[in-house]
């Protein structure tokens, strides 16, 4: 199922770019511009991601890098 229609991001992107790291809707469009042109996707990408706490949080918090394989999940 398609998330972003601008720029044809599914579901399975957006939770392959969680897994790779992605906290945040901001770090999905770091990723993959979802959310980035007309913004309609941005509510479904925040709850395709949760409200729990973000298990790479600790790897941002000590400067060490905290998206990884991004590429493949495009």
């Amino acid at each position: 199922m398609y998330v972003c229609s601008c720029f044809g991001i599914t579901e399975q992107q957006v939770k392959q770019h969680a897994d790779g790291g992605a906290c945040t809707p901001r770090q999905i469009a770091s990723a993959c511009k979802a959310g980035t042109d007309c913004g309609s996707c941005v509510r479904r990408i925040q709850a395709i991601l949760g409200r729990g706490a973000c298990p790479r949080r600790d790897l941002a918090d000590q400067g060490r890098p905290v998206l990884t394989n991004l590429e493949d999940a495009a």
